[in-house]
């Protein structure tokens, strides 16, 4: 029984981390306008910093636009900085109501940078889901020494986290290359 539960609560972090990464992964832009490329903007609302997509409604009208309709019309000009402060390298106009970011089109070298910005980020994925594999192969093999299961179960145990660990990383592969496919078109 022990073994079954390690192995449930290895394969919910390791999903876990797969999670993480594919949020990560879509607040990268690639090209065309996409509400979750705002996901990691804070904007001060009295005081605290909230996520923007609780202080407005966020949609894409076109390919190539983002509007932010904020819920109260005193935020549209911390909206605005907080975006021209964000990594985004985008440029929001408003007009005292709706702020507008248009999406430029990526130049060649800003996809090879995000290219490259993608594959750490999926690097840094496999390394999650390794340590939670390292984790979990540790707490085996105490079980082991402990005597709370036999060495058939540590061994089956082993190999159950192996298996996990290999799907998982195929995951973060295939993430990986969707995202790059999206970015540089291959």
């Amino acid at each position: 029984m022990a073994v079954k539960d390690e192995i449930a609560q290895i394969r919910k972090r390791m999903e876990k981390a797969i999670e993480d990464i594919r949020k990560e992964l879509a607040t990268i832009r690639t090209g065309r306008a996409s509400i979750s490329i705002l996901d990691n903007i804070q904007v001060d609302y009295y005081g605290a910093p909230t996520p923007i997509n609780q202080v407005a409604q966020l949609s894409t009208p076109d390919p190539t636009l983002v509007t932010v309709q904020p819920y109260d019309a005193s935020l549209v000009g911390p909206i605005d900085k907080a975006i021209r402060a964000s990594d985004l390298g985008l440029n929001p106009a408003n007009d005292g109501k709706v702020v507008r970011i248009p999406i430029p089109t990526l130049t060649e070298e800003r996809r090879k940078e995000l290219s490259r910005h993608v594959h750490k980020l999926a690097e840094d994925g496999r390394n999650s889901v390794r340590q939670v594999r390292r984790d979990a192969n540790d707490r085996l093999k105490k079980l082991l020494k402990d005597h709370k299961i036999s060495e058939d179960d540590e061994k089956k145990g082993l190999d159950e986290v192996q298996r996990l660990t290999d799907v998982h990383i195929k995951n973060v592969d295939e993430l990986q290359k969707k995202k790059d496919q999206e970015l540089l078109g291959k």
